[in-house]
């Protein structure tokens, strides 16, 4: 088996994966963390993705080059990612990426993608609660999610897990187009959830 703890995963968190979930239709996934033997299976699921899906990724997942600098980051520690599969491949990942500056170390930041087959199924809402836990384990104190001002189905999405917007910056990203878009910065405070409610987030 590839290592995939050189230090920085907590026992306590190694120790959840893997493991097989229910949706809310029956369908069996198995969630497990990511390793870089998952790259070729990244590259399928992205290409796979519809056009317009693409024009939204923070990075262009289709190019082995860039697949491979998130193997690296994952190797660091720089990226913790689970993956999701059903009989069939890949079909949905969660990463919570963390910047090595010191004056950000406990922010992290979080990027959730499923197959368009799986999408209003409830995987997206588990991955995204399987890496808060996550990112608890990691002792992050805040996340933060980045997605253009037209993605309104995505901040909806991230306000009922209780994501606050806390920036709009004006044509501060271009999709793949070249097109200019308003970047939409939303923010939510792990420790001060956990207070809040009974339980942590749960899909």
């Amino acid at each position: 088996m590839t290592d995939i703890n050189p230090g920085y995963l907590p026992e306590h968190v190694l120790a959840r994966y893997p493991k097989t979930i229910s949706l809310p239709d029956g369908a069996s996934i198995e969630l497990r963390l990511m390793t870089p033997a998952d790259r070729d299976a990244i590259l399928v699921f992205a290409r796979a993705l519809p056009v317009e899906d693409l024009l939204f990724l923070r990075v262009d997942l289709t190019e082995p080059a860039v697949v491979d600098e998130w193997m690296r980051a994952i190797q660091t520690g720089h990226s913790v990612s689970l993956v999701a599969y059903d009989t069939s491949g890949l079909i949905g990942y969660a990463t919570v990426h963390r910047n090595p500056a010191p004056w950000t170390r406990r922010v992290g930041e979080i990027r959730v993608n499923v197959s368009r087959a799986y999408r209003a199924r409830g995987l997206g809402r588990h991955l995204t609660g399987e890496i808060f836990d996550v990112a608890r384990g990691l002792g992050l104190k805040k996340m933060q999610a980045n997605m253009t001002a037209d993605q309104h189905g995505a901040q909806a999405a991230f306000r009922r897990l209780g994501f606050v917007p806390e920036a709009l910056l004006a044509d501060y990203v271009e999709d793949r187009n070249g097109r200019p878009r308003d970047l939409v910065i939303m923010c939510y405070d792990i420790a001060g959830h956990t207070d809040q409610v009974e339980e942590p987030v749960r899909l």
